[in-house]
């Protein structure tokens, strides 16, 4: 049965924690997932979750920092002592210690580094910290199961134990040469069945999926999806094996990137969270909504220069929100599409083909849209002809063009290096409400000659 977080829960857990029975808490949680434990202390005050920390055995609680909101685990570390945190981040992987290292002062890191007992680890994080954030070497692990071509099936056994040892999963068993270069990978079951005076040169596959130490987070994504892959090597330039990345951080990498896009396309300039104070959540919308508004003024300015329909066609005013919309929302659905195809690189065919099917989609959808307008126009609202004609050629030409500027900003911009999903944020919105306005207003000048 799942773990469940209630108020009689965190009410008795309080009480617990008030009256100092250790014992008691203890044994509260020794069956608890670390995951479900984090989520406990997010409800917490901070001296309670500060309390649990310090409570818990550190094999637990080094799992607990890992999951715990960013916020949250900052306040912790800094209630903690060097010592103290380099007992917890000895218990973990090298990339959620060098993870959790990061987050500190250059000073504090220092400070917890020397602090670690194991060598090997000092070593492996001082590595991990040195590489370019959102890469590879700053998102693998140092821990995995290596083995040379030149070993006997036999002697493979013994030496893989020990590293086993060390790592969480064993997801696959990389085959090196003298030189620590990749030259394969190797599975359990070959391993299993194979006789224990073969080579492991002789059983091994030579074909294995790597990525260089530099690559993008984002690319490693797209691999590991498009191949479904568990764990992927990390090799460096001269193809050395350096460190494997794991499923779970690739989560955590798109994550961050659906949260991150959804967040730009809504109008954010910077990750936020629900917590963060009034000041870091204006500076994230206020650059946002200057540009709506620089928007809404060319809009009011485009609406001016047609001011002499006013007194002839004031009628047309009335239909200038539902062309602005139109031409917002066609933009937004254009561009979403195209920006959930690069990102999960899925969009395929030439830009010609592109701009072809984009187009007959718009017209499509724009006749069906003025059929029906002007038929409830004309039933209800007693519309004239050539009102009715300047209403439905304005929003077929809106929605064409809107499918066309939601469809290729977005490649534009990824061909920029730009992040596309800021195509489907106000940007394309408030652009298309622009030129939406002043293609209706040029087409009734066309058509009514005022």
């Amino acid at each position: 049965m799942p773990f469940e977080i209630t108020d009689d829960f965190l009410d008795n857990l309080s009480i617990l924690i008030a009256k100092d029975q250790s014992k008691e808490i203890t044994a509260l949680f020794e069956d608890v997932h670390f995951a479900d434990i984090a989520e406990v202390l997010d409800e917490l005050d901070f001296d309670e979750a500060i309390y649990i920390i310090k409570l818990l055995d550190s094999e637990k609680t080094s799992e607990i920092l890992t999951e715990l909101e960013d916020d949250i685990r900052e306040k912790i570390l800094d209630n903690l002592s060097a010592q103290e945190i380099a007992d917890e981040i000895g218990e973990m992987d090298s990339d959620d210690a060098a993870d959790i290292i990061g987050e500190l002062s250059i000073e504090r890191q220092k400070r917890v580094i020397n602090a670690l007992e194991d060598d090997t680890l000092k070593a492996d994080i001082k590595e991990l910290l040195s590489y370019e954030d959102n890469t590879a070497g700053a998102l693998m692990a140092k821990e995995l199961v290596k083995v040379y071509e030149t070993w006997t099936v036999a002697g493979c056994m013994r030496r893989i134990r020990g590293q086993a040892a060390e790592v969480t999963r064993v997801h696959s068993i990389y085959v090196v040469d003298k030189e620590d270069k990749l030259v394969g990978r190797l599975s359990l079951k070959d391993l299993i069945i194979a006789k224990s005076d073969q080579k492991i040169a002789d059983i091994s596959k030579d074909s294995v999926d790597s990525v260089n130490v530099d690559e993008d987070d984002e690319e490693i994504a797209k691999i590991m999806a498009k191949y479904d892959l568990e764990a992927i090597p990390v090799v460096d330039d001269n193809n050395v094996l350096v460190g494997r990345i794991t499923i779970d951080d690739i989560v955590d990498v798109i994550r961050d990137e659906a949260d991150k896009d959804y967040q730009m396309a809504a109008g954010f300039s910077q990750d936020v969270e629900v917590n963060d104070t009034i000041w870091e959540l204006t500076k994230a919308r206020l650059p946002w909504l200057i540009l709506a508004l620089f928007g809404g003024f060319i809009s009011v300015s485009v609406l001016g220069s047609f001011d002499s329909a006013m007194g002839t066609y004031p009628e047309l005013f009335f239909f200038t929100p539902l062309i602005a919309a139109m031409a917002g929302n066609v933009g937004v659905q254009s561009s979403a599409i195209i920006v959930q195809g690069l990102a999960n690189d899925s969009l395929r065919g030439s830009l010609f083909k592109r701009l072809l099917k984009e187009i007959l989609q718009g017209l499509l959808n724009g006749f069906v849209l003025a059929a029906l307008l002007m038929s409830a126009g004309m039933l209800f609202l007693g519309f004239k002809l050539d009102l009715g004609i300047t209403v439905a050629a304005s929003l077929v030409s809106v929605i064409v063009i809107a499918s066309i500027i939601g469809t290729f900003i977005p490649i534009i911009l990824a061909k920029r290096g730009v992040d596309p999903a800021l195509a489907t944020g106000p940007f394309i919105t408030t652009s298309n409400d622009i030129l939406g306005i002043l293609i209706y207003f040029s087409i009734a000048k066309l058509v009514l000659g005022f």
